[in-house]
């Protein structure tokens, strides 16, 4: 009797691990599906100002040191240019410039930092943060005629100052999409997820 209930506890308990088993494999493959089609989300446009593929308005300034720069047209011949919106206060923008920095110099491409506020508080962050290479501006003008709401905010020029691409930058992989959407052909990662979706459709009838 005893023995008989010994094997019959164990084929219940090898069909409850049996069982678990196959749910787990099921759990995985969904979370496989779904990590499949969840493709990371690029810089997000949330301007009116200037459009893609339109010349971007030129701007005869000065940088905080005091040297010219034109603002909206090529600063090395023949090189791309990163405007990047930043704001002195802005902790997202400064833990982001080391990023700018490195993706810039993959790309070789120019960087024009484009901030608004007081000289104390240019001064105070530049203090701290020091700038390697890259062209400081400071002018409410650029971000009224962008009208960019929020920093930090990228928008890609080629050599030409015609707009690239455009969008909020809070990662490197937002700052890193804005020249990978131009290589795929598309405005914006959002633009191509879905020209690529309506692309898959149209495929499958």
């Amino acid at each position: 009797m005893n023995t008989g209930l010994l094997i019959a506890s164990n084929v219940l308990l090898w069909g409850a691990f049996l069982a678990l088993a196959a749910l787990m494999l099921g759990v995985i493959r969904q979370i496989g599906l779904l990590h499949e089609r969840s493709a990371p989300l690029g810089a997000m446009m949330i301007d009116h100002g200037p459009d893609i593929g339109e010349k971007s308005p030129v701007f005869s300034l000065t940088t905080i040191d005091g040297a010219p720069v034109t603002v909206g047209r090529a600063v090395t011949p023949g090189r791309a240019s990163l405007l990047m919106f930043t704001g002195p206060s802005c902790p997202i923008c400064q833990k982001l410039l080391p990023i700018i920095r490195s993706v810039a110099a993959t790309e070789n491409t120019d960087v024009i930092l484009i901030s608004d506020g007081t000289q104390a508080e240019h001064r105070e962050f530049l203090r701290n943060h020091p700038l390697d290479g890259e062209r400081y501006v400071v002018s409410a003008e650029i971000g009224m005629r962008y009208q960019v709401s929020k920093v930090p905010y990228g928008v890609l020029l080629d050599s030409d100052g015609v707009i690239q691409a455009k969008g909020l930058c809070n990662t490197r992989e937002h700052v890193e999409s804005l020249f990978e959407t131009t290589r795929m052909g598309h405005a914006t990662l959002q633009n191509f997820l879905k020209h690529g979706a309506e692309d898959a459709s149209k495929h499958v009838h």
